[in-house]
């Protein structure tokens, strides 16, 4: 679609369109003054602009103020100045533009790895971990939390449990452990170790991976049903909002359906987030399909929101996937298990339904992530806006991409503020010495749900010897960490 800069806005927010009211007025777009022709800071000039129009928190930064550059002739030298302060685009975005309780905006120099890495297609070898630092000690340890199918990593001994304490024959420290695992070393051995008499103890073994580019992760991990007490339960492991796989959630969840299930689990606990209509999407298949109620509305930045009427703000139930109807489970409760590691887009899917049906959390405090961003690179007439049919129109000469917050998601009854992360209803804490098979029932995070779901209290024994405390995970340092991606698009007209 062609954009006009000053009588459409194209928002990339999920894959459907709304229609919207028209308004009398023209979009109001900043005048914003341009740098020096002669400086080297085309990046720095597209970030400042970006920023300034689409960041959530732009009137909490003195330097994306509207009139912090006068739109003259001595403005251009202090504008130029400004985004010449520094040499880094990287530190610029950190150093000049981000607000100081920003956790999650991020950039990337090469927009292709950005939108790669919301796919679902990263550089990896496939081994997902968390890691845990000893008490009154520096160093830390690891564990394995499970293995992308057809990845390196399932091509080599080790599976969910298992224990490391080193990279390539350094322990592993608090100082060190991003340089060994996250590193440029796209190969690396990892010091593997037991768990005796409640201590991680290193052994001799040694494991050997190797990071592979484009690995693609289907997030739909594991689909089931059983039956226990008399209930149909049926179980998805669920890793990330990916919208290329939406159709195999669907088929998932419609396997669950078909095989006549009651109650449904959906464990999240190692889900960062992804996609808004994704998670839409997947509140329809659980909940319905009523159209006419309401998922979440969104709240801009000022300047943006006074814009906008309701209708462009709210997003609603879907009944549609993909052309095709959905067939709902029509489900009043939905049991989640999470973790610390739950975060952006599970917690929305949490919270989106709550006014709706009854939610039952099992497992830890999420991560409190309640901002959705987008992507944005160096399309002017676009507004910014990365859109896949439009990426001959990105400026040649700067490649870079800025991922900001630009929003944040509130329910249908108002409510947002679940930054503490949200609490379970059942806290349980993952133990590293008892992890357990990922779908078995005698997980210990699964058995408590099918222990809430039929009610057979008392039969098991949930003590937590070694609770897992992580201080970062695989998973964060991907790309998608932690990031909900508005990915609905609105065809606005002002």
């Amino acid at each position: 679609m062609k954009h006009t800069f000053n009588k459409y806005l194209f928002v990339l927010i999920s894959m459907f369109i709304i229609s919207s009211c028209s308004k009398d007025d023209d979009l109001s777009l900043p005048n914003t003054v341009d740098p020096d022709g002669s400086a080297d800071v085309e990046v720095q000039d597209f970030m400042w602009k970006a920023m300034n129009f689409w960041y959530f928190w732009q009137a909490n930064v003195d330097d994306l103020a509207d009139d912090r550059f006068a739109n003259t002739e001595e403005g251009s030298a202090d504008y130029t100045a400004f985004l010449d302060s520094e040499d880094d685009p990287a530190s610029f975005f950190d150093n000049k533009l981000q607000y100081i309780e920003d956790r999650f905006s991020f950039y990337n120099e090469d927009y292709r790895e950005l939108t790669n890495s919301l796919a679902g297609i990263s550089k990896s070898n496939g081994l997902e971990f968390g890691l845990v630092q000893f008490q009154d000690s520096d160093e830390i340890f690891g564990f394995v939390r499970y293995i992308v199918p057809n990845s390196n990593a399932s091509t080599v001994d080790i599976q969910r449990g298992d224990l490391f304490t080193g990279v390539d024959g350094q322990t592993l420290t608090i100082d060190n452990y991003i340089d060994l695992l996250f590193g440029e070393n796209d190969t690396y051995t990892l010091n593997m170790a037991d768990f005796e008499n409640g201590n991680i103890v290193p052994n001799e073994e040694e494991v050997t991976l190797t990071k592979e580019e484009g690995l693609a992760e289907n997030p739909v991990f594991l689909s089931k049903s059983f039956t226990i007490s008399g209930e149909n339960i049926g179980y998805i492991m669920y890793n990330q909002f990916t919208n290329e796989y939406d159709a195999d959630l669907y088929a998932a969840v419609q396997d669950l359906k078909a095989a006549g299930i009651t109650n449904l689990i959906m464990d999240l606990r190692y889900n960062p987030g992804g996609s808004v209509n994704t998670t839409r999407l997947l509140a329809s298949m659980i909940y319905g399909t009523n159209t006419s109620d309401l998922f979440l509305r969104k709240r801009y930045n000022d300047k943006l929101q006074e814009q906008f009427t309701d209708s462009q703000l709210e997003v609603y139930f879907a009944d549609e996937i993909d052309g095709e109807t959905i067939n709902s489970l029509g489900f009043d409760k939905l049991y989640v298990i999470t973790s610390a590691s739950s975060a952006s887009a599970s917690e929305l899917l949490i919270n989106s339904l709550e006014p709706y049906i009854d939610v039952i959390q099992i497992g830890d405090v999420t991560r409190g992530k309640n901002e959705f961003s987008t992507t944005l690179v160096d399309d002017r007439e676009n507004s910014y806006l990365y859109t896949p049919s439009r990426v001959n129109n990105i400026n040649p000469d700067n490649q870079w991409a800025i991922q900001p917050l630009i929003g944040r998601n509130e329910n249908a009854d108002g409510f947002y503020d679940f930054t503490s992360g949200l609490q379970p209803d059942y806290e349980l804490k993952e133990d590293y010495s008892n992890l357990g098979i990922i779908g078995e029932e005698n997980e210990p995070l699964l058995a408590k749900a099918i222990e809430v779901i039929t009610g057979a209290n008392g039969k098991r024994d949930f003590t937590v010897n070694y609770p897992v405390e992580i201080i970062s995970s695989s998973k964060e340092y991907s790309l998608m960490s932690d990031k909900m991606v508005d990915d609905t698009v609105y065809n606005l007209e002002f």
